[in-house]
């Protein structure tokens, strides 16, 4: 995110919080005006920052975004921006108060493959449709990552599972009605394997997501007319380049790629864009409160541990 902010138009990486110079050295490489605060109080402090990210272990995010939206800043804030769904409510309710934009940073849905999914996902261009399959997956079991802390709000689903769902969710345009199955493994308190099912008003949704499996992603949207197929989905252009591929019932395949968009570059824009226009922004707080609400959802269902 910090060389995306730097590279984006509109926006200028002017300040970073942090206790240790070491980690600084590496935005100076490419930003070497950057000034350095010893705590994220100072960085909140200063008039100059318009805008802060938030890129804490997940725990802090809720804390941090009311700080900065108290301080009068923007707040785009790493995902998950909450544990919860009810704690967005907080964040919406002090996003108001402080006549501020604070959003989550769900990158995926600023890439042109999203938009053009759902454009022909809504426009019927599969038909109805009737089923969605997604799946994501890496592999990390360092004990010291956060991703394997829980009390850092670690686990698979908060990491990546919130892609597959929130992906659903925003080509469909429909929320998830119930959960009936899920089948969560954990390991030290995190879990690391995911395989769940929900139903929707009109489809059927699967998907699987692990920390402990090799690298894969897809997700594919099945209709009664045709079948939609995106082969990178989350990581585009690092896990491989972003493709989109259509199969329709008069036998034709269309692909479409973007081999040069940078979803990150596209998501500071559009926050930019909405912080200096007052246009809607792509991704507001009520989606986002809509993911959560969905994995909510999965933990309940697959018996998260106390």
């Amino acid at each position: 995110m910090g060389p995306a902010i730097h590279a984006a138009k509109g926006a200028q990486l002017v300040g970073l919080a942090t206790s240790s110079a070491e980690k600084a050295a590496g935005f100076q490489t490419f930003a070497p005006e950057l000034q350095i605060y010893a705590a994220y109080e100072g960085l909140l402090a200063d008039p100059q920052v318009d805008a802060v990210y938030v890129p804490l272990p997940n725990h802090l995010h809720v804390e941090w975004t009311k700080k900065a939206l108290d301080a009068g800043k923007h707040v785009l804030c790493e995902k998950p921006i909450a544990l919860a769904a009810d704690d967005i409510d907080g964040l919406i309710a002090a996003r108001d108060a402080a006549g501020k934009l604070a959003a989550e940073a769900y990158m995926i849905v600023h890439h042109p493959q999203f938009i053009r999914a759902r454009a022909l996902v809504q426009g019927g261009a599969i038909g109805t449709l009737m089923h969605v399959e997604a799946a994501f997956s890496f592999y990390n079991d360092d004990v010291g990552n956060i991703r394997n802390r829980p009390e850092a709000g670690g686990g698979g689903l908060r990491d990546i599972g919130a892609y597959t769902m929130g992906a659903a969710r925003f080509v469909s345009g429909q929320e998830p009605a119930a959960v009936p199955y899920a089948n969560l493994r954990y390991e030290n308190g995190v879990d690391v394997f995911a395989q769940f099912a929900a139903q929707f008003p009109g489809f059927t949704f699967q998907s699987m997501v692990s920390m402990r499996l090799f690298p894969r992603q897809s997700i594919v949207f099945h209709g009664d007319k045709g079948v939609l197929t995106l082969s990178c989905p989350f990581n585009a252009n690092v896990f491989d380049i972003a493709e989109l591929t259509l199969e329709n019932d008069g036998l034709t395949t269309v692909s479409e790629r973007w081999p040069a968009v940078n979803h990150y570059i596209n998501q500071v824009e559009n926050f930019c864009h909405s912080v200096q226009t007052g246009a809607d922004y792509p991704c507001p707080l009520e989606f986002s409160r809509g993911t959560q609400h969905m994995m909510d959802m999965v933990f309940a269902a697959g018996g998260h541990p106390a």
